[in-house]
């Protein structure tokens, strides 16, 4: 391989205080170190990495892309929460948003299939994957998103649980004594298709298994799926009008099921199911495909996720390359 020019770096969380792609230095890794506890199963392992590479190749620059950054602009209304103002100006209790890199390449991905420029567009883009969020982009910008102030609200996903009643978890530390750290655990690690299914996160063994008369399965896979359409749904509300639906994702890419799942129930949206079900290797080639049949409804298309190309393409303008 010839030696790198700079390299990108993936950080899910850029706390408050970075709200742009960077260069990394000194203060950035400190400012990194600082909000990894947001996103404990992201930015925790990431570091480590991050330092490898700086001592590794000391004399390239180091860029740090933000999941968050797509959401930067996001309107007061979407990013507030409904809490005192002193939790809000005191510990910066906010909605952050995630994905961002993942949401970026799939938009401009759409725009180029629809024909139509970037900043007139209104779509819902929605990750599934380990980790699964909604996104409701409007002329550009994000708007709305399902995930919050961590990576841990919002839809249902692999292994973690997505928004619960927060009255639920006071009641589990009141009653039944849950510690911090079990909570902790519990809701990252054994909870969402896992923790409903008891066998597995992925999506394609609880197909099989919903096949084989897996109650279980089946169960998950009917929440999983009503959850991405409570998701997409309220993303919805945050548009004027709808014009695609897209997933991305290694489910949103991946599982045909899922997919004609969550689209045969959104009718109300004008979202229809009975999709195209691309193969994988022509969309993986090609990087995207409309799989809407009829196209008499809502557009809905599947991006293969582009999240690497995603942040070579930022630390290249962050560099000016």
């Amino acid at each position: 391989m010839p030696t790198p020019a700079a390299v990108g770096h993936r950080i899910v969380h850029s706390g408050p205080h970075l709200t742009g792609h960077t260069l990394i230095d000194a203060r950035v890794r400190a400012l990194l170190a600082d909000v990894a506890d947001l996103a404990p199963l992201h930015v925790t392992p990431a570091l480590p990495v991050v330092d490898a590479a700086r001592e590794l190749l000391p004399d390239v620059p180091h860029v740090a892309c933000f999941d968050t950054v797509f959401h930067k602009d996001l309107p007061a209304q979407a990013r507030t929460y409904a809490v005192p103002e002193r939790w809000r100006a005191e510990y910066g209790l906010r909605r952050y948003g995630f994905h961002g890199l993942s949401y970026s390449w799939a938009l401009q991905r759409t725009a180029q299939a629809l024909g139509r420029p970037v900043d007139n567009l209104q779509v819902v883009l929605v990750h599934l994957g380990g980790g699964c969020s909604a996104c409701a982009v409007r002329n550009g910008r994000s708007v709305d998103t399902t995930m919050g102030l961590t990576p841990l609200e919002g839809l249902v996903m692999s292994r973690r649980s997505g928004s619960l009643d927060p009255g639920a978890l006071l009641w589990l530390q009141r009653r039944h004594g849950l510690s911090t750290d079990e909570l902790d655990d519990t809701l990252h690690r054994h909870s969402g298709l896992l923790g409903l299914s008891g066998i597995s996160g992925d999506t394609r063994d609880l197909v099989r298994a919903r096949a084989e008369g897996d109650a279980a399965a089946a169960l998950a896979l009917a929440t999983f799926t009503l959850s991405c359409r409570r998701g997409i749904a309220s993303m919805a509300a945050s548009l004027d009008r709808l014009d695609a639906l897209v997933f991305t994702g290694e489910i949103g890419e991946d599982q045909p099921e899922v997919r004609e799942e969550i689209c045969s129930a959104l009718a109300v949206l004008g979202v229809r199911g009975g999709l195209l079900v691309p193969d994988l290797e022509d969309l993986m080639r090609e990087g995207l495909r409309r799989i809407d049949q009829a196209r008499s409804g809502v557009p809905v298309l599947v991006v293969a996720t582009g999240e690497t190309q995603q942040i070579a393409a930022e630390t290249r303008r962050v560099l000016g390359m």
